[in-house]
């Protein structure tokens, strides 16, 4: 299956997740600087905002870039201090998206032995492959298990793509050699999965259109952005009324605290791939009786508690 992308004012760069995090702490002072140097080209293209996505950073523009404002947003990223330059991929303007699944991998692909298939692992395979020569995933390749008793996988991955589908046509029922297997390429359906949002970190809705006021911490589910989590919470700071008196650990050091889940008050952080919300992000109908069995349980405990007072 095929669908339309991004706008093309949309302009894509692919970069390791340290890199984004890095670069959007200055996002506003980088459009900035951007915007001058384009400025300077005599560009009618001007930056909008930047923002995050699952491959890197996205761009957004005033109009549809060509390829000299591409080459000097290019040339930016090879010279800002904020990111390594080794991490990230040519700017391209985006494309239509494909959807396509590999059957025929197994889900232990080194013999004896119980490690499983990774993302990364397929990345690998795929980039060693000269069928998907130029061939651009869309996001991280998705490996599920075929059924709890299997030892095989499918891969769905998901492509950037021209609105034929040339690339996806030349794909499908290709054949590739995996050790001593044999993968098939088939076409899918679009299974964009259950979001998580990046911002309150409940499932169900995109960070865009998430309705809470400020943010929560991914780690602790307090009222702070996670990155400022050692600045605001209570964990890390001396408290000397608690008993055992509490003493400060130093900025620098890994916070040794545990947290609740705030999805499931599993033993993990809210984005975890340990978290059963996780593992269940490509079943909506899960989702759904799992939020529905929370709200019932938060109800029954507000009634009993609001009985135990009038008692």
């Amino acid at each position: 299956m095929t669908t339309k992308g991004l706008s093309r004012k949309h302009i894509i760069i692919p970069m390791s997740g340290n890199n984004v995090s890095s670069f959007l702490k200055n996002s506003s002072l980088n459009v900035a600087n951007i915007n001058r140097q384009l400025h300077n080209t005599k560009s009618d293209v001007l930056v909008d905002y930047i923002r995050s996505n699952s491959t890197g950073i996205i761009v957004i523009t005033n109009k549809v870039a060509q390829q000299s404002d591409l080459s000097i947003i290019d040339q930016y990223m090879k010279n800002t201090s904020d990111i390594n330059a080794l991490q990230v991929e040519d700017s391209r303007l985006p494309k239509s998206k494909s959807y396509l699944k590999i059957i025929g991998i197994p889900y232990y692909p080194m013999i004896n032995s119980q490690d499983k298939l990774t993302s990364s692992d397929v990345e690998t395979i795929l980039k060693q492959n000269h069928i998907f020569d130029n061939i651009s995933l869309a996001s991280r390749p998705r490996v599920i298990k075929v059924s709890s008793k299997s030892d095989m996988a499918i891969v769905w991955i998901d492509i950037w793509n021209i609105q034929s589908g040339k690339d996806t046509k030349m794909l499908i029922n290709r054949c590739f050699n995996i050790g001593n297997y044999i993968a098939t390429i088939r076409g899918a359906n679009m299974n964009p999965g259950v979001p998580q949002c990046k911002n309150c970190w409940k499932w169900g809705h995109s960070t865009f259109s998430c309705r809470i006021q400020g943010a929560k911490c991914v780690k602790c589910n307090g009222p702070h952005k996670s990155e400022h989590y050692r600045e605001f919470s209570w964990c890390c700071k001396a408290n000397s009324k608690t008993n055992p008196p509490r003493l400060e650990i130093k900025k620098g050091e890994l916070c040794p605290h545990e947290f609740k889940c705030s999805n499931c008050k599993g033993d993990h952080q809210a984005d975890s791939n340990h978290c059963p919300f996780w593992r269940h992000r490509f079943n909506r109908e899960w989702h759904v009786k799992k939020y529905v069995e929370i709200r019932e349980n938060r109800s029954k405990s507000i009634c009993s508690e609001g009985n135990s007072r009038s008692n």
